[in-house]
């Protein structure tokens, strides 16, 4: 039986954690030292790592060419008091930077990735014949385990006392600071790529204190963000700032945001996984993981949707862990994944057509398990990740679909697995290193599956289907054979069981059900009516304006020219011309700066005074942001509160005309003087003293069941049509999409009987004046299901 393929991994981690870290790696470096044996290749050591005791370091200097320098001297293990057992550490740009800041004497330190030359101070201060030299340039990594010490060794040029760091319950949050803090992952969203040039992560946090906090994490680097597998791990976050925002206290990255994340299983290993090439881990902060993984196992529900190819079922959503064998471009929007986890699909699965030279992996291999394997499509925003992926790689696949349909003329049905576009739910991939628990045990049990028992046979599991298979489900066939199965999905509370609606009209309020009824009508009909402007604040629900009032307000504003006085800051460059029609309007364009420097288009802020409707349109297919204002004597200001305080891509911002209180434009310069300005919206908006709207669906819904008919409102940003409703009114596809979703939910000329079935969960709720009461019931928690879209 062949070995599955294995992919190479060379990490390791600190502390308690590496027991494998000997002194032979002392012995080993001084037999090469003796045979003069130099390097300038750091590959030929990046899998070999050395630990020991720091004796001694030097202060933060620069070199001739300004590049940072730090010295550290690090004592084997084995003899603390010898000299020749001590090696120079020389480091270099900015790990030598974050390293000064942290490292103190006594403190445990490993060293990867480096490259080792002959010492020449050797003769002078007695130590190994060769140094070790790191940058982040060459791939180094620093690991440090941090103890608090009260006695000094003998010879310390530079020692202070280890960083005691304050972290911050999720209860005790405030509005403008920035903490440490510790958390329990309740939901999370891979890293993906955002509308701009950075990566983003979505996580959501709770805590002893049953507080939740959800956090917006931007890096241009994916490998700065943090490294979370599953709901469960355990996230020490320093340095993030918070801000409130409708209502709710949220986390975003700021200046020195770092993070560790642990695996939160009780009984696991306390190993971290580092966002960072240097951080501190103390003694203190391993009784608060193994606290929180107490905790977490009463109290939060960790099971998740994970699932074995064994046992999928249709309609099905679920997470995946399996290691790639094979991948192929299908089309410009979709990406085929073949992948394994060692158990058999129970149902005949749809092999994706692809030309044999287009797929890449060992063909060997990809016949060998050809009946184990399953072809995972992939699209849209998750193509460019999936291109990457090294074969052989262990993956977590996150919210595969599952959907059940025919191939055309034949009476065979099969299972197609789907990973489709955005991010709802924590859809996306995860690469897991080799270190992680779930890919050990995979692996484990890859290496026991019998190859020759799954080709003994022609496996009913696989219905090879040739290139001329149509990949476009009848809908209308698919409900009528699977009439009972409900076209919505229940994203929560999966404990709840059903309820009668006329139970529900009965019972008091407020409670929460789950249903299973019928959409007999839907109002309104036109469906870009049940687009809604949304104050959190206030609770107010307003039109969305009409595109002429915007350009009659840009129109009224170029009456005043731009003030000349208020160009060229220190944060923004301006230009500034003038028309050549017969209105010869001045135009004022400022671009924000950042570290005194112009970004590129797709990163860049600018403001315009004096612009038409058009032009403003012009402006944001180039540029991320661009928002309209008008002159003072003093500073740049907002227009009209009815205009628009923001437009980015294809959607216009709105604030809350009562409940905002406009700030001056300069307030903007703090997020431009930020490390990696996001530009986010919500951002934006609060430094300028604006209350947001948002974009909501509201429709009203009635419902029926065999015991009546109930009143329900849809209130939802996204989450019920996975359409954002900011997209909707500029977007046409996105409109069809969503009148093909309401076709399908309440099929025009159906009788009642031949309606499909929604699976829901209702909530009701009071709402009391001095002379009525009425009860409401509003849908939560559900999503239509995706082979419905």
């Amino acid at each position: 039986m062949p070995s599955p393929i294995n992919s190479s991994s060379s990490g390791f981690c600190c502390g308690k954690a590496q027991p494998n870290l000997k002194i032979s790696c002392w012995t080993r470096l001084r037999n090469e030292a003796a045979a003069g044996k130099e390097t300038d290749s750091p590959e030929e050591f990046h899998i070999v790592s050395f630990r020991g005791i720091v004796a001694l370091s030097y202060p933060l200097t620069k070199l001739g060419d300004g590049t940072d320098f730090f010295k550290v001297v690090l004592q084997g293990l084995d003899n603390l008091c010898s000299r020749t057992n001590s090696i120079n550490i020389l480091i270099h740009g900015k790990m030598a930077e974050d390293c000064a800041k942290i490292i103190h004497h006594g403190d445990t330190f490993i060293v990867a990735g480096y490259k080792l030359a002959k010492s020449p101070t050797a003769g002078l201060d007695g130590r190994h014949g060769c140094h070790l030299e790191l940058s982040e340039e060459a791939g180094s990594a620093i690991y440090i385990y941090g103890k608090p010490r009260t006695t000094a060794a003998p010879e310390t040029a530079s020692l202070s006392v280890a960083p005691k760091y304050v972290y911050t319950p999720l209860n005790h949050l405030k509005d403008g600071t920035i903490v440490n803090l510790y958390g329990v992952v309740k939901f999370f969203k891979p890293p993906y790529v955002s509308k701009g040039t950075d990566y983003c992560s979505v996580v959501t946090l709770v805590d002893p204190s049953n507080v939740k906090l959800t956090c917006t994490l931007f890096n241009g680097n994916l490998d700065s963000l943090p490294k979370i597998y599953k709901v469960g791990d355990i996230v020490r976050f320093h340095r993030i700032k918070i801000r409130e925002y409708n209502g709710q206290m949220q986390g975003i990255t700021g200046v020195g945001f770092a993070s560790l994340t642990f695996d939160g299983t009780v009984g696991a290993p306390v190993v971290p996984r580092s966002s960072s090439k240097v951080y501190t881990f103390m003694d203190e902060e391993q009784k608060t993981i193994e606290e929180l993984r107490v905790w977490a196992a009463s109290n939060l529900s960790i099971s998740g949707p994970a699932a074995k190819l064994s046992g999928v079922r249709p309609m099905l959503y679920f997470d995946l862990t399996c290691q790639l064998v094979g991948k192929a471009k299908v089309d410009g929007s979709s990406f085929l994944l073949k992948v394994w986890d060692g158990t058999k699909c129970p149902y005949p699965t749809w092999k994706v057509p692809v030309e044999a030279r287009d797929l890449e992996g060992e063909k060997v291999v990809l016949h060998q398990l050809r009946n184990l394997t399953v072809d995972v499509l992939v699209y849209d925003n998750h193509v460019q990740l999936a291109k990457s992926l090294k074969i052989g790689s262990f993956l977590r696949i996150y919210s595969i679909h599952t959907k059940q349909a025919s191939a055309v003329d034949e009476d065979v049905s099969h299972i197609e697995f789907h990973l489709h576009g955005g991010t709802c739910y924590g859809r996306g991939i995860g690469v897991l290193p080799e270190s992680n628990l779930d890919v050990k045990e995979l692996k484990a049990f890859l290496e026991s599956v019998d190859l020759a028992d799954s080709q003994s046979t022609e496996s009913m599991s696989s219905v090879e289907l040739d290139s001329t298979f149509n990949n476009v489900t009848d809908l209308e066939s698919y409900l009528q054979r699977c009439q009972q199965l409900p076209v919505t999905v229940l994203t929560d509370h999966q404990d709840l069981n059903n309820t009668e609606l006329k139970t529900i009209l009965n019972s008091t309020a407020p409670q929460q059900y789950r249903i299973r009824a019928k959409l007999r009508t839907y109002k309104p009909q036109k469906l870009y009516q049940s687009i809604k402007l949304h104050c959190s604040k206030c609770n107010s629900l307003q039109e969305v304006p009409d595109g002429d009032d915007f350009d009659f307000i840009l129109q009224g504003s170029a009456v005043t020219a731009p003030n000349p006085e208020l160009h060229n800051t220190s944060w923004y460059d301006s230009v500034m011309w003038t028309t050549q029609d017969q209105k010869q309007r001045k135009i004022a364009i400022h671009f924000v700066k950042h570290d005194e420097m112009l970004q590129q288009p797709e990163d860049t802020l600018l403001m315009i005074e004096g612009g038409t409707l058009k032009e403003l349109w012009k402006l944001t297919k180039r540029f991320k942001c661009v928002i309209p204002v008008r002159s003072t004597e003093d500073d740049l200001e907002l227009l009209d509160p009815s205009a628009p305080f923001l437009l980015q891509g294809n959607i216009k911002y709105y604030g809350c005309k009562q409940c905002s209180t406009p700030k001056p434009i300069k307030s903007l310069s703090s997020i431009a003087a930020e490390q990696q300005p996001s530009w986010e919206p919500t951002e934006i908006a609060q430094v300028l003293g604006i209350v947001p709207l948002q974009y909501v669906f509201i429709m009203k819904f009635t419902l029926v069941d065999a015991t009546g008919a109930l009143n329900v409102y849809l209130f939802d940003y996204e989450n019920f049509f996975q359409i954002p409703a900011s997209e909707i009114l500029t977007n046409n596809s996105l409109q069809q999409k969503m009148q093909m979703t309401m076709n399908t939910l309440c099929p025009p000329g159906r009788k009642l009987d031949d309606l499909p079935w929604l699976e829901c969960f209702i909530k009701s709720y009071n709402v009391r004046d001095t002379m009525t009461h009425q009860v409401y019931y509003q849908i939560f928690d559900t999503t239509v299901a995706e082979g419905v879209v």
